[in-house]
């Protein structure tokens, strides 16, 4: 009866997890097509007009941490992160529930360095709302720090959240990925 009413819980908690990292890759997704519409409209007024946008270097690499900290969890999600599966793939073969070992580990180990982060972002973000610490050339353009630090904050909690779930959850095979055939047309 426990072992159901945990299953069904972690199963919910999934869910509302996949939502969320969904909605933040949407987000960044949209980050990413607002810093295409300033880069376009520093080049066009640099060009035509003689008049850059002030701030356009401060913008991408604001938008830049924006990007990647809010597409995280949707990677993370999907399995997508960076790493060589190949030997787990390899040993998968032979010895699945020694892979499936290995893989929760290895998301074990995520998740804590993750929590690590998320630990060590906080005080800066509180500081930084607190102080009203900005970033930029004053007269020129500024922004605030802080919610470049919640976005990092929250980015790292959900990954977190997203690897312990993934720990707690039965073992899959990983998804082999593999480059489309193509077809010689001679």
């Amino acid at each position: 009866m426990k072992t159901l009413i945990f299953g069904k819980f972690l199963r919910a908690l999934s869910a509302l997890t996949d939502r969320f990292a969904i909605g933040t890759n949407a987000a960044g997704t949209l980050v990413v097509l607002g810093l295409v519409a300033i880069v376009n409209f520093d080049v066009v007024a640099r060009g035509v007009f003689n008049a850059p946008f002030l701030g356009a270097v401060e913008v991408v690499q604001f938008s830049m941490v924006l990007i990647v900290f809010l597409q995280l969890p949707d990677v993370v999600r999907v399995n997508r992160l960076t790493r060589s599966d190949g030997f787990l793939v390899v040993i998968g073969a032979r010895h699945p529930r020694f892979a499936a070992a290995l893989r929760h580990v290895i998301d074990s180990v995520s998740a804590v360095f993750m929590a690590l982060i998320a630990i060590a972002i906080w005080p800066e973000f509180t500081d930084m709302f607190e102080t009203k610490d900005y970033f930029g050339v004053p007269g020129v353009f500024t922004a605030p720090w802080w919610p470049i630090k919640l976005v990092i904050f929250l980015s790292a909690a959900l990954c977190t959240l997203i690897f312990v779930i993934k720990v707690l959850r039965p073992a899959v095979r990983p998804e082999l990925v593999r480059a489309p055939e193509h077809e010689d047309n001679q």
